[in-house]
């Protein structure tokens, strides 16, 4: 499912359930010593399938701590990113002189609560919302949308190293095709001093219940959008 989300040179890894043994590293292990069951499992099966997909490219696979902001941090000369939701977990991963940044996010294809998409969707995103679920009722395109914004974050945060809120970015999404779809999505803070664009491209697939989203940006993306 995610593999055709994400151009060559990318290694995926994806799993339905957590019924694999997934053995973790002692400094993993630290992570989630106080966690539930649950939640123990389905962070194992995502590490797992991070490793399965590092040893892929012939990087080492050892262990994945965390960041400031819950964020993996991956081996030297390697990007990627992790998402899980109830009944899916999955990996992303490149060389760093492939890609400079990479965003992956899956949902369950369920309404968002009233709630919180009052603070995800904005101007004319509640436009295509609207016109999009009339048109396409089998896709909740307001838990895409936030989808798509937490692929955005996952790309901006490892290099920014700061916060960025969903009202900073605007998400336009392309007409559905049978396999899914694309989207851009443009961050309204700078991304002066980096190598990120100010406007990304991701795609995006509804299967199974499910919704994922991707973003990759091709390492020197920004200087090509500059020239």
């Amino acid at each position: 499912m995610l593999s055709t989300l994400l151009p060559d040179g990318v290694a995926c890894a994806e799993a339905f359930d957590d019924l694999a043994p997934a053995p973790l590293f002692p400094e993993e292990e630290l992570l989630v010593a106080a966690a539930r069951q649950g939640r123990r499992s389905e962070f194992g099966t995502a590490r797992l399938c991070a490793r399965r997909a590092l040893t892929s490219l012939g990087l080492p696979a050892g262990p994945l701590l965390r960041g400031r902001r819950r964020e993996p941090l991956w081996p030297a000369g390697a990007v990627g990113s992790i998402t899980h939701c109830a009944g899916y977990r999955a990996a992303a991963v490149a060389r760093d002189r492939d890609m400079l940044a990479l965003g992956i996010d899956a949902e369950p294809n369920g309404p968002l609560p009233a709630d919180v998409l009052r603070v995800v969707a904005f101007g004319a995103e509640r436009e295509w919302l609207s016109g999009y679920a009339a048109a396409h009722p089998g896709v909740h395109w307001d838990r895409l949308l936030f989808s798509a914004k937490e692929s955005v974050y996952k790309v901006w945060y490892p290099l920014m190293g700061s916060w960025l809120g969903f009202e900073d970015v605007t998400v336009a999404m392309a007409p559905p095709g049978p396999a899914g779809g694309r989207f851009r999505a443009r961050i309204a803070r700078s991304t002066a001093g980096s190598a990120l664009p100010a406007e990304l491209s991701g795609r995006w697939a509804a299967r199974d219940g499910l919704l994922v989203s991707a973003v990759a940006v091709p390492a020197g993306s920004g200087a090509r959008e500059a020239a």
